[in-house]
């Protein structure tokens, strides 16, 4: 099984010297399709384009081939985290206070294992969400067992591309163009 910890020390310098923030790697997929997942984002935009994400896989591709650091055969994904992007950093817990999340804790608290509520922010180790009928509720970052921004329309709004620069863009208006001709 691979290393996480070593694995994010051996991505994270590579991702910075592309001017990326890390944001999470995982191995998923079990041992059927065992496959590394990255994901980064501009600090500034909290956006990935397309060549971000090609630069980035390329690098880390190189750098994974020349240290080993996995002993099974696996892929590897590069990817943006998404509107409704894991919460891992304690500072995400501090950037998107204000929208709805889910916790999954990896044990019970007040007889849950799942709070859903608007996210409060972060005191120290502790996550603050505000829950339907519990209130404010603390949970320390490690009794998590994740955590991600749940989709809404304020997210939607709260995340719209700053640029449409490295959007896929150009298959939809040529689609448009087309209709009805033969």
């Amino acid at each position: 099984m691979a290393d996480i910890a070593e694995l994010t020390r051996l991505i994270e310098p590579e991702a910075k010297a592309e001017g990326l923030a890390l944001v999470r790697v995982a191995m998923i997929g079990g041992k059927s399709d065992p496959t590394l997942q990255v994901m980064a984002e501009r600090p500034d935009t909290r956006q990935l384009t397309l060549q971000d994400c090609e630069r980035l896989s390329r690098r880390l591709s190189e750098m994974l081939d020349a240290a080993d650091p996995i002993e099974e055969t696996y892929r590897l994904e590069v990817s943006s985290p998404g509107i409704d992007r894991p919460l891992t950093r304690a500072q995400d817990f501090a950037d998107w206070a204000g929208h709805e999340a889910r916790l999954n804790l990896a044990e019970k608290i007040n007889g849950r294992k799942q709070l859903a509520g608007t996210l409060k922010g972060i005191d120290g180790e502790e996550v603050l969400i505000d829950v339907p009928g519990l209130g404010e509720t603390r949970v320390l970052r490690a009794a998590l067992h994740s955590a991600k921004l749940l989709l809404t329309d304020r997210l939607i709004a709260a995340t719209a591309p700053l640029s449409s620069e490295g959007a896929e863009i150009e298959i939809a208006e040529d689609i448009e163009d087309t209709e009805g001709q033969d």
